[in-house]
């Protein structure tokens, strides 16, 4: 017998997380929708994942590093320009980009289609700041670039160049 089946305390396993296709939380941030899969709630915070849909001719974030955490994206549709220090990919449905941690990047959609990307980041650490800039941003309010560098520097984030 093992000392799991010799204890009559209940075992505390892992809950299995299932998200289905209209399911997840919502996070609104102009033109870009993201519906976060796992916030690390299921995961220990090791683990977040989050799908996006970038419209049409949609600016990204500004160059930034994370201090802390790899961030990758599997592109599902369209074609998404990542820029990663002085390089530039296009990244087209079927790609991954993984960036590991203090590694500047950027990305955007510069196309007449929307794009969708799965986007990762071990640990969880990120999906509360996407959260709080959708906060920044209720009421049609603008993001002033030192509001988002006030966000990201609460989630062991900066940018690449400029405002630090």
């Amino acid at each position: 017998m093992t000392e799991e089946a010799k204890t009559n305390e209940p075992q505390t396993h892992p809950a299995v997380s299932v998200v289905g296709p209209g399911d997840g939380e919502m996070i609104v941030l102009g033109t870009t929708r993201m519906r976060v899969l796992e916030d690390g709630t299921h995961t220990g915070h090791r683990l977040a994942i989050a799908e996006s849909v970038l419209a049409p001719h949609t600016q990204g974030p500004p160059q930034h590093r994370h201090a802390r955490h790899d961030e990758g994206f599997y592109v599902l549709s369209g074609t998404v320009r990542f820029t990663v220090g002085d390089e530039e990919h296009d990244a087209a449905a079927g790609t991954l980009v993984m960036v590991p941690p203090g590694t500047p990047h950027t990305f955007a959609n510069l196309t007449d289609r929307p794009a969708v990307m799965l986007s990762t980041f071990t640990p969880d650490l990120y999906v509360q700041y996407f959260r709080d800039l959708q906060e920044a941003l209720a009421g049609g309010r603008p993001l002033t670039p030192q509001a988002n560098v006030d966000a990201m520097s609460r989630y062991a984030t900066k940018p690449a160049t400029g405002l630090a």
